[in-house]
């Protein structure tokens, strides 16, 4: 995750969907792993799930190391 970005605190992001929300924030690939509301979301969902005020975004992407 980019350390400019704040993890845990609430944004208003103008997005009718997760997909369109990813492409706003900047986030891309299909490494990604998304959850809205503690619910995960597949990656082939992502263009159908419809976001809603006060809706609990996470993403997670894999680290490297070892």
């Amino acid at each position: 995750m980019d350390p400019a970005r704040p993890s845990g605190e609430a944004q208003d992001v103008a997005a009718e969907t997760l997909s369109e929300f990813l492409v706003l924030m900047e986030y891309e690939g299909d490494w990604l792993a998304t959850a809205v509301n503690g619910e995960l979301v597949h990656r082939e969902d992502r263009f159908n799930r419809s976001l809603n005020d006060n809706d609990r975004i996470e993403i997670l992407s894999p680290m490297q190391g070892g």
